[in-house]
């Protein structure tokens, strides 16, 4: 639980937002106007279910329109409420611009336990929300852009998508109105995975710098790191599976819902999914050791520590206690701004959650611009690639001959040079030169700057800054 005498979700947000604001040489009316929320709609509506009418409570959180479209994900859970939306909203802003995707930050919830519900129930509860929004163009291609988030995913997506298309018949850029889509729907490749993907992606180009390893008294690269991995949903799973199974970490730790899994040998992530699929828990889980106090593996030895689940799991009840020294932040929030302080006085570093979990609105940005060009990306230049990798590939063959057994191709190198990127690859490679540049940016002031003494600090003044030169740039 979260210690009492510390600030909310939304406190800690401004908080960190008030600290790097003291290192930089903004307006006093610039700041206040980038630290507020714009506007925040809440939506009451009613639908007809099991015979009985049924009233929701929803809302969509605009923080900061410097950039248009607005982005951000829904999430469906019983806790959502609007100081949690425009905290998460605000989030959004700084996310995107740390990333330089084109958009301001946006945030949207509903009050409801989705598991209570059959799908066909959840169907018209999720259009009449989108529909609620979409007729205030709160979900619109140019101005409001949702995305899933925590209780929702491709299915609910393709109903928002079908319902703002039901109510736009003449907008041809329709299905660009939300992201996160089903592909044969609108969708991207590579987007159920992203936010996975941008941790594995963070974590190997902080493993480029080896005097950042050094700071979280590290060494190496990432082949053999312990992991303990908090939440194994879609973004904990995926995470775990790529930098297990392809940098070579050894997952000892999984916490849910129903307790922890540990083992110093590794765990096999696969396995414990498939067994979560099954049994709804890791309760009983055969390969590993299980503790009902899930929370006590969160401070068991590792050397990364990976939160991918609720706001506030690490506070000031158990931050002395963490001995994870590096963190990497996969949900929203994770560590609270009292535990933030305590962690950086040990000497802990803290990849923030602004840019670690930035893959997710990377990759909708991607499908957004698919959306708005109507073509999936390589279609125009594969076969080309291809053609022109052939040419290479002939004049090598021929020196192959030429030259006899003093030189010869390596057995696997024409098939994979003469194979053009499909549109996966390229959503990969685009996320990948995203997640290292935006750390990049964030390391150079972290580097640099004296009174800057860790990486979400750096992050926040990069974000700001960029926010600040667009308002400037409107005017303001």
């Amino acid at each position: 639980m979260t210690a009492t005498n510390e600030p909310s979700f939304r406190e800690s947000v401004d908080l960190m937002f008030n600290r790097a604001a003291s290192l930089m040489d903004l307006p006093p009316g610039l700041e206040e106007k980038i630290r507020v929320c714009n506007a925040t709609y809440t939506v009451r509506f009613g639908v007809r279910l099991r015979g009985d009418i049924h009233t929701f409570t929803g809302y969509r959180s605009v923080h900061s329109e410097h950039m248009e479209p607005v982005k951000g994900g829904i999430r469906f859970a019983l806790a959502v409420n609007q100081d949690e939306v425009e905290a998460l909203a605000a989030l959004m802003t700084y996310k995107c611009a740390l990333v330089e995707t084109p958009f301001g930050g946006s945030k949207g919830g509903l009050c409801i336990d989705p598991r209570q519900y059959e799908e066909h129930e959840l169907e018209q509860i999720t259009r009449r929300f989108a529909y609620e929004l979409a007729k205030r163009d709160l979900i619109n291609p140019s101005q409001n852009v949702p995305a899933p988030d925590m209780g929702t995913g491709e299915r609910e997506m393709a109903w928002m998508a079908d319902q703002y298309a039901r109510m736009n018949t003449t907008d041809i850029n329709a299905r660009a109105c939300v992201t996160g889509k089903p592909l044969n729907a609108g969708g991207i490749a590579g987007r159920v995975e992203a936010t996975g993907r941008g941790i594995q992606y963070a974590l190997r180009e902080f493993f480029r710098h080896p005097e950042d390893v050094q700071k979280a008294n590290l060494s190496g690269r990432l082949d053999g790191k312990r992991i303990v991995v908090q939440g194994l949903g879609n973004v904990g799973y995926h995470a775990a599976k790529f930098l297990s199974e392809e940098d070579g970490s050894r997952i000892v730790g999984i916490i849910e819902w129903d307790g922890a899994l540990y083992n110093p040998d590794g765990i096999d992530v696969e396995s414990v999914r498939q067994w979560i699929v099954k049994h709804g828990g890791v309760s009983d889980y055969p390969d590993a050791t299980h503790s009902a106090d899930g929370a006590a593996v969160l401070e068991a030895e590792c050397d990364i520590l990976i939160p991918a689940a609720l706001e506030g799991v690490i506070n000031l009840t158990n931050a002395d206690r963490i001995k994870a020294p590096l963190i990497i932040e996969a949900a929203n929030g994770p560590v609270t701004a009292g535990a933030d302080e305590v962690l950086r006085k040990k000497g802990t570093v803290i990849i923030p959650d602004m840019y670690a979990n930035a893959g997710g609105v990377t990759v909708s940005y991607f499908e957004w611009v698919k959306n708005l060009s109507h073509i999936r990306f390589g279609r125009m230049q594969r076969r080309q690639e291809e053609a022109r990798h052939e040419l290479i590939v002939s004049e090598l063959e021929r020196l192959d001959r030429y030259l006899g057994d003093a030189w010869s191709m390596s057995p696997d190198f024409k098939s994979k040079y003469l194979k053009g990127a499909d549109e996966l690859e390229l959503v990969r490679s685009g996320l990948d030169d995203t997640m290292r540049i935006a750390y990049q940016s964030m390391r150079e002031v972290w580097h640099n700057r004296d009174d800057v003494e860790d990486l979400r600090t750096a992050a926040y003044i990069v974000a700001v800054d960029r926010v600040a030169k667009s308002y400037r740039a409107k005017g303001l």
